[in-house]
């Protein structure tokens, strides 16, 4: 099986305690398709400008993304700037300039529209909708937001949540939608929405899973050094969607849970260098000796 996923590709600037790199690639649908192309295959829909290094395409393609839906219009690239202090939680935005992602409207090629899997990265909600029109029999269908859709697109969101199956969001972002400080009644509540699933991560301190059927609560993977969390909730949703792609089934609770841990391992590897770095030097099997490690360190009786 396959993914359909519709988002953002960018070339970001980006500050920590431990570096800064300019003009790197980023954006919410790279990080995404290169996490779940460990899983199975990725069908991209995004716009860049000209001025995209040829070199981030075929990267992309080296991890069997189909770029059909990849389009490239004269202009500028989206661009994003930011910086991280010690506390490598939340980013300071310090420019977006959005160029030709302003003006996107997300076309399904006909190659795409019978694709089972949808992921609908972080873009206006009434794109989302849009793009779901243009879906033909979808089984399974996820989508990611942001605090700025809750706040001047909330009517348009809240019909999107009652029309797929997962929601994942950042905890600020739950709080927001649901004006609630408790994650775990602000789960229950987007649940209500129409959600079979959400999915709620913490950053260093990890996710919440809510079904109708049950709670699950998961670290995030230890690890001593951070250097980039751009992009980190992305790869964990690329891991988590990519895993019950893979699986080809109605999920079950079992399924889930270890589909948060996969997304969870795939986000560590991705923070411990900049941009893609990590991820273009991670091999298969390192994936799978962390989820086992993962295990080993929750585990108790």
């Amino acid at each position: 099986m396959s993914i359909l996923v519709v988002g953002s590709v960018a070339l970001d600037s980006v500050k920590t305690p431990f570096g800064e790199k300019k003009d790197i690639l980023g954006g919410s649908a790279t990080y995404f398709s290169y996490s779940a192309s460990f899983f199975t295959d990725v069908n991209l829909v995004a716009v860049v400008g000209s001025d995209f290094p040829k070199e981030h395409l075929e990267l992309l393609r080296k991890r069997n993304i189909n770029l059909d839906g990849l389009k490239i219009v004269e202009g500028q690239t989206f661009r994003w700037s930011g910086s991280y202090e010690y506390d490598m939680n939340e980013a300071k935005t310090l420019s977006t300039c959005l160029n030709v992602f302003e003006t996107f409207k997300p076309e399904i090629p006909d190659s795409y529209k019978n694709i089972e899997y949808v992921f609908l990265a972080n873009i206006d909600p009434d794109l989302q909708m849009d793009v779901l029109s243009q879906i033909k029999k979808p089984k399974l269908i996820a989508a990611d937001s942001m605090n700025l859709w809750v706040k001047i697109k909330k009517e348009s969101l809240l019909k999107l949540l009652s029309k797929i199956d997962i929601l994942i969001i950042n905890d600020g972002e739950a709080r927001l939608l649901t004006e609630q400080p408790s994650l775990i009644k602000a789960g229950r509540i987007i649940l209500d929405y129409g959600l079979k699933y959400v999915v709620i991560k913490k950053g260093e301190h990890g996710s919440l899973l809510f079904s109708k059927g049950g709670f699950f609560s998961a670290p995030a993977y230890p690890l001593e050094e951070v250097f980039d969390p751009t992009g980190a909730g992305d790869t964990f949703a690329g891991g988590f969607f990519g895993y019950l792609t893979k699986l080809n089934k109605k999920p079950t609770e079992h399924d889930l849970r270890k589909a948060v841990i996969y997304g969870s391992v795939m986000a560590s590897f991705n923070v411990e260098d900049f941009s893609l770095e990590r991820m273009k030097r991670l091999k298969p099997e390192e994936i799978e000796t962390r989820y086992k490690k993962f295990k080993e360190i929750t585990h108790f009786r």
